[in-house]
Formats: C-alpha cells, sequence, structure tokens
C-alpha cells in the first residue's frame, strides 16, 4: 500500500518537481491558492481550519508544506502578508501535523544568513537581513522548537520549472535571450549555490525513507557566481561567443532589485554527506539536465 503525502502550497517551480518525483510511488495530494495546472486542488495554507480539515480528510502519511512569498522585493514591500504566508501559515503546519503525529516537511533558504561567511554548513548560526529571510528562519525555528519530527531542507538559487514557472534566474536570462538581446548585465557580487528543483525532490525522497528527521542544507554541488552560471547557461545554448556578458555591480539595478541581498549563499550539504544521503549532482550537469528536459522545444529555432 502506498503512502500518502500532502503537498500544501506547491502550485510553484518547487511543487512542480515534487509532483514529478513522487507521483508515482506515492499517494499525493497537491494543492495552492494558485491552481495553475490539471493536478493541484485549492487551498489556501493560512487558513487554519480550512488548511486542517483538508489535510485530515486526506489523511496523509506525511505533510510537506513547500509554499512561500520568494519574490524578496514583494516582501519588503507587503510585510504583514509576508509573515502571515511564510511563517504563520508554517505554525499552521506544525499543528496539523502534530495532531496527527506524521513527519512534517519545511523548505527553508540559503538567504537566511549575513553572507560574511564564504560558506555555510548545516550548523552555521542565521543572521537574516530582509522580511522575506527572517519570515523563513523564523518558520525554520518554529518547526525546530515544536515539531514532533521534522526535516528542514534549506536550498540555494533555485532552478526548475521551466519557462512558465521559472521566475529566477536561469529563466529570466533565457526570457532575454529569447527576446534579441545580444548582451546581458551580471552581477559580480554574489556567490551561491544553485539547486535543481527535481534534484532536491530525488534527494528529499532519500531522506524520507532513511527516516533521519532533522536539519539539511540541500543544494547542487559546486560553490559558484552569478557570473559563471550565465556563462554555462550561455555556453549550453550554443551562444559563446554571440553573446557580451557585461560585469556589473548589485547597485545597477538597484531600483528594481532594491531588497538586501548577502553577498554569498554558499552551502555545503555537510550533514547529507556525514549520513551518506547526498545524491544531489554537480550544478553544471544539472544545469544542463534542467534545459534538456524542460526547455528543448521552447527553445527551438529561437537562436
Amino acid at each position: 500500500m502506498k503512502k500518502r503525502i500532502y503537498l500544501a502550497g506547491s502550485g510553484g517551480m518547487l511543487g512542480e518537481a515534487f509532483y514529478r518525483v513522487f507521483k508515482d510511488s506515492y499517494d499525493i495530494k497537491c494543492t495552492d491558492k494558485d491552481v495553475n495546472t490539471e493536478w493541484l486542488s485549492f487551498l489556501d495554507f493560512r487558513d487554519y481550519e480550512a488548511y486542517k480539515k483538508d489535510v485530515f480528510d486526506f489523511k496523509p502519511d506525511y505533510l510537506f508544506h513547500l509554499g512561500a512569498y520568494t519574490d524578496l522585493e514583494f516582501c519588503e514591500k507587503n510585510v504583514d502578508d509576508t509573515y502571515m504566508t511564510n511563517t504563520i501559515a508554517v505554525e499552521n503546519a506544525v499543528h496539523i501535523a502534530n495532531a496527527l503525529d506524521i513527519p512534517l516537511l519545511y523548505i527553508c533558504t540559503a538567504g537566511i544568513f549575513d553572507g560574511k561567511k564564504e560558506l555555510y554548513d548545516d550548523w552555521d548560526l542565521p543572521n537574516p537581513l530582509g522580511h522575506y529571510a527572517r519570515s523563513k528562519y523564523m518558520g525554520e525555528r518554529y518547526v525546530v522548537e515544536h515539531a514532533k519530527r521534522y526535516f528542514i531542507c534549506r536550498a540555494g538559487w533555485m532552478m526548475g520549472g521551466g519557462p512558465d514557472k521559472d521566475k529566477k534566474f536561469i529563466n529570466k536570462l533565457i526570457k532575454q535571450l529569447v527576446s534579441g538581446k545580444k548582451e546581458l548585465f551580471i552581477v559580480n557580487d554574489k556567490d551561491g549555490t544553485p539547486t535543481y528543483t527535481v534534484d532536491f525532490a530525488r534527494n528529499v525522497e532519500v531522506i524520507v525513507k532513511s527516516e533521519k528527521w532533522g536539519l539539511y542544507n540541500l543544494v547542487c554541488k559546486g560553490q559558484t557566481s552569478r557570473m559563471e552560471v550565465a556563462e554555462e547557461l550561455v555556453s549550453k545554448l550554443g551562444l559563446t561567443g554571440k553573446i557580451k556578458l557585461t560585469e556589473v555591480t548589485s547597485d545597477y539595478f538597484k531600483d528594481v532589485y532594491f531588497a538586501q541581498r548577502p553577498p554569498c549563499e554558499r552551502l555545503v550539504n555537510k550533514k547529507l554527506d556525514l549520513r551518506g544521503l547526498n545524491i544531489m549532482r554537480d550544478w553544471r550537469v544539472a544545469l544542463n539536465d534542467y534545459i534538456d528536459t524542460y526547455f528543448t522545444d521552447y527553445l527551438k529555432d529561437k537562436f
């Protein structure tokens, strides 16, 4: 008999990957306040009673709380909504999982660190800089302090979901290239660790099966910079020498991206390594797989 998983807030790029990875081996229910595909049903997890009833009715073996506001500028401008979504809703999930005595998955972020170190392992202490990071870290702390059984996975620079669902760096660059841009302006003062959503979901399944609950960094292997990622993408698309990559500081984009971001978000999966549970691939391998899997048809005859 298949185990059952309730996936709350699964309408985005991460939820798409979890659906892809878990749908065949588990009975799953995917919900979101934005019903944008046929395998989703409506649920606003900020509504505690509705959230509780929907999860209780499904009788899952696991509760995966995936959703959050991740647009840093939106979070700075909509503070109460941010904490309601990224923190209070997580508290809702903890109460529900505890009541059912099932494990809870919570997704956190490398953005909770202040970026003063060159590398962060699972035991480094966060120091969030803005409301997005603070709201996510407060959610993490609540899970640690109050959930009976939990696993928290901290992701890095996300890539996944393809042309329709990827709102992050990779798809932003691809959209510029498809529109005909011959020069891309790339910041030279931000370092991090790319995280392919499908690899992330696969490694979550490994942790679930191990039942070694706890807090984990979960990113692709290899620390890098925005410029290196852009160079790899341009090379993968066969555009090396045809596209100019111009280095700029973050101040170049300060009118659009005004929220404070840490200069370094590089994580290392130390705990997964020590437990022998790390199956994450190098970010370059993952990026190439991502483009092949999600963008081949979209990019056909574009360049």
